[in-house]
């Protein structure tokens, strides 16, 4: 008796392909884990009695007004101020997360849609949406940064501008790229043919054959917004004291010689963000992969070739 042939969908066959990733796996995992830290921030603090801003004086600082390191009441040490590190990075953990991911959703639809208009309707359009990004790639980021901190001040807000301003590019390119191909593809031309207007060729034609890019770089501008962030806080020109960031660690730790043998004050908030940008870079690569059968045909024969090499 023949067996049974069952008909799997297009997302049934993402999801298996991108759950036999074991690598896409491990840093989904991660990113789960992470963002539970991250909306529980509040929880820890409750469990552990600490705050993300209380000090204390009296148990989180030696007689000599240095930090603790990891103890079982800090499980993760206290800073040069006596707070707790674990509890701050869960809190910088929200912060990290919640700009990462709506700077890279606001960055994505801005690049979509200049991507969209200047590959459809390409002539002076294009030209003028094209110089348009190579104007912004073109400026300084720092620079642009430190004259608006210097009018409005620090801000999470000013943050995300800076970061949504500064990532949109990227997007815009690789969309205009795919558009310049579909746009003359036969099913638009179908559709033009039948008389459907330009904004219903490009959101009901064009735009549902880019889902596989745009969630693609789209994973990948989080971990990218995330460093962003990071730097900007870093150099004192992001989140503002004594809200909690990871950068915003970092920077406290390095502008005090403690660091020197409180090691902890470094490496946590550095292993946070080394894990968080490699996990979401793994997954982008993971997507594209599930996304785009492809691309898994291509790295799997180039291994054959590299492995024949090495016998022979």
């Amino acid at each position: 008796m023949n067996p049974e042939i069952k008909q799997r969908g297009s997302l049934e066959l993402t999801l298996r392909r991108l759950l036999s990733d074991r690598a896409g796996l491990v840093s989904m995992v991660f990113i789960i884990a992470l963002v539970v830290a991250a909306v529980g921030a509040d929880g820890i603090a409750a469990l552990t009695g600490h705050s993300a801003t209380a000090q204390f004086l009296a148990t989180g600082l030696t007689p000599t007004g240095l930090p603790v390191p990891p103890s079982g009441e800090f499980l993760f040490g206290t800073d040069q101020l006596g707070r707790d590190v674990l509890v701050r990075l869960a809190h910088g953990a929200r912060i990290s997360l919640a700009i990462g991911v709506v700077a890279s959703l606001l960055a994505a639809i801005i690049g979509v849609t200049v991507g969209l208009v200047a590959g459809y309707f390409g002539g002076w359009i294009d030209v003028v949406l094209g110089r348009l990004m190579d104007l912004v790639m073109s400026i300084p980021v720092l620079l642009c940064m430190l004259s608006l901190v210097a009018v409005f001040g620090p801000s999470m807000t000013l943050s995300l501008i800076v970061i949504v301003f500064f990532s949109w590019t990227t997007m815009g390119r690789v969309i205009r790229g795919q558009v310049l191909s579909l746009r003359e593809r036969e099913f638009v031309l179908a559709s033009r043919s039948m008389g459907a207007g330009h904004l219903s060729i490009m959101f009901t034609d064009i735009l549902p054959n880019l889902g596989a890019p745009i969630i693609i770089y789209t994973t990948m501008m989080v971990p990218t917004s995330i460093i962003f962030e990071a730097t900007l806080s870093f150099l004192g020109l992001g989140i503002v004291p004594p809200a909690p960031s990871w950068g915003g660690m970092l920077a406290e730790a390095a502008n005090n010689s403690i660091y020197m043998f409180a090691w902890w004050l470094v490496l946590f908030p550095g292993l946070a963000l080394l894990f968080t940008t490699l996990s979401f870079n793994i997954l982008g690569d993971a997507l594209r992969d599930a996304l785009d059968p492809a691309s898994m045909r291509n790295k799997v024969q180039k291994k054959k070739k590299q492995s024949a090499g090495a016998a022979s």
